[in-house]
């Protein structure tokens, strides 16, 4: 019994004599990432990295081809409306809006497309987006006057762009990991093939069909080609379990995120005025109608060429450092070979070299946005990245036409340049950032602490400009 005793009494002693943990700032962090997430590694989907998912890459290539090909093919539209004055009283700029307008509306309803995933799911938003595309080619043969173009062809054309585009962009990553900018890069070449295609097709159309029938055969073709696609196509939602926030303006409270923006932001204007203006610029300098397809052909042709190499490169040498560098080659190809080509041989050439990179934003935009949100956050995070470009896509055409009716090409040539000048600054600063962030990182497994997950704040995110950030050798 009094053995007993004293252990009993030993007991509370000991209870009061363990230490008294000390919460700080640091212990709350690493209960915060050691908490619900210590087995982060063993929970985090690991995606196939092929199988099925080169279906899905052949997909959304056909999706690109007959959305954003089909948009590259208004530069023909537009040169031939101009030449032959087709609506009476409308002006240059009107035509001009047109195409930005059908870019910009795609990129408007980028929060109606994420809450259509969500609520209806992947496949049926894909199907209302082919419903739209093909009506708003058919409703264009029947135009009359010039506004009835702003609603099929702007409006109309736009949403559907949006829901099929911005749907099968957010869907494609979550089939691969290593192989990620790859398959991008060659579902995005879809655009460059489609306008190809179309920029011919719809040059031979004009000529030999008329406007009319040439866009019933538009909607045919678009019809048949995105109802195929949205049928094969499949998304992995359970498994990767995506964030199902439709519109969060936080995002844009990110530094990375508002780099991104305006890495996009800068790059449009520039973007938009090559791929519509290149017609119009080739019959400025004497060259035909026929000659001036053929250059927006060809620049679509350098898209389709250029894309897969770019996303490869990516994989290998870091897609944020590919990205900055491309972007920055379009500035020097716009001001080296677009400024003095005064020949068709000449623009033949720039339109090839410059299409293999004009396009970089969008090839590389998506691994990008994951590099830096991880793949739970993207779909919401690439819907408010896109967001914000609605103005330049809308007005950019429009800017152009006003600064080479008041000045002449030259400046809207240099106009362009330095757009993507400016928006290679914007990603070599995010790249900046990155370093901080892989640094920071580094440290942490250093001493022996979890990493914190892409996307959650940062103690860096107030000093994120740094010159080993900006010179670093390194892959990022």
């Amino acid at each position: 019994m009094g053995g007993t005793n004293d252990v009993r009494q030993e007991q509370p002693q000991q209870a009061t004599s363990l230490p008294t943990p000390a919460f700080n700032e640091e212990t709350i962090e690493e209960q915060q990432l050691t908490g619900p997430q210590l087995n982060v590694a063993e929970r985090e989907d690991v995606p196939p990295d092929g199988g099925y998912g080169w279906v899905v890459t052949a997909c959304v290539f056909m999706i690109n081809a007959h959305t954003w090909g089909v948009n590259a093919a208004w530069g023909v539209f537009l040169a031939h409306f101009l030449s032959e004055s087709t609506f009476r009283g409308a002006t240059h700029l009107q035509y001009a809006l047109i195409g930005g307008l059908s870019i910009s509306q795609s990129l408007l309803i980028s929060p109606l497309v994420a809450m259509s995933n969500e609520k209806l799911g992947t496949r049926v938003s894909l199907l209302f987006g082919t419903v739209l595309v093909s009506v708003s080619m058919l409703t264009s043969s029947f135009a009359t006057e010039i506004w009835h173009l702003f609603l099929s062809q702007g409006a109309c054309f736009g949403y559907g762009m949006g829901f099929l585009y911005i749907t099968a962009s957010a869907v494609l990553p979550q089939w691969f990991s290593k192989r990620r900018s790859l398959a991008v890069g060659l579902a995005s070449s879809g655009a460059g093939i489609g306008g190809l295609a179309y920029n011919l097709g719809a040059g031979a159309g004009l000529a030999d069909l008329g406007w009319r029938w040439t866009y019933i055969v538009l909607a045919i073709s678009t019809l048949v080609v995105n109802l195929t696609s949205a049928i094969l196509l499949k998304d992995r939602n359970k498994l990767v379990q995506p964030q199902k926030r439709s519109f969060d303006i936080r995002e844009l409270g990110h530094v990375s995120t508002l780099l991104i923006v305006c890495w996009g932001w800068l790059t449009e204007l520039g973007y938009i005025t090559l791929l519509y203006s290149l017609p119009n610029y080739a019959q400025s300098i004497g060259l035909t109608a026929k000659q001036g397809s053929i250059v927006g052909a060809v620049l679509n042709l350098g898209l389709a060429i250029g894309r897969p190499p770019i996303g490869y490169c990516s994989d290998r040498f870091g897609r944020i450092n590919v990205a900055m560098f491309m972007t920055a080659l379009c500035g020097v190809f716009c001001l080296a070979i677009w400024v003095p080509a005064k020949s068709y041989a000449v623009l033949l050439v720039f339109a090839l070299f410059a299409g293999t990179v004009t396009g970089t934003f969008w090839a590389t935009v998506v691994p990008v946005t994951a590099e830096i949100v991880g793949m739970q956050r993207l779909p919401l995070a690439f819907g408010m990245v896109v967001l914000p470009l609605v103005l330049p896509t809308t007005f950019a055409e429009g800017i152009a036409l006003e600064l080479v009716s008041t000045s002449g090409y030259l400046t809207a040539q240099v106009f362009v340049g330095c757009m993507y000048f400016a928006g290679a600054a914007c990603i070599w600063g995010l790249r900046s950032w990155k370093m901080r962030e892989l640094d920071e990182d580094k440290q942490r497994e250093r001493e022996g602490r979890f990493p914190i997950p892409a996307g959650s704040p940062r103690r860096h995110d107030h000093i994120w400009l740094t010159p080993r950030g900006l010179l670093s050798p390194k892959k990022v």
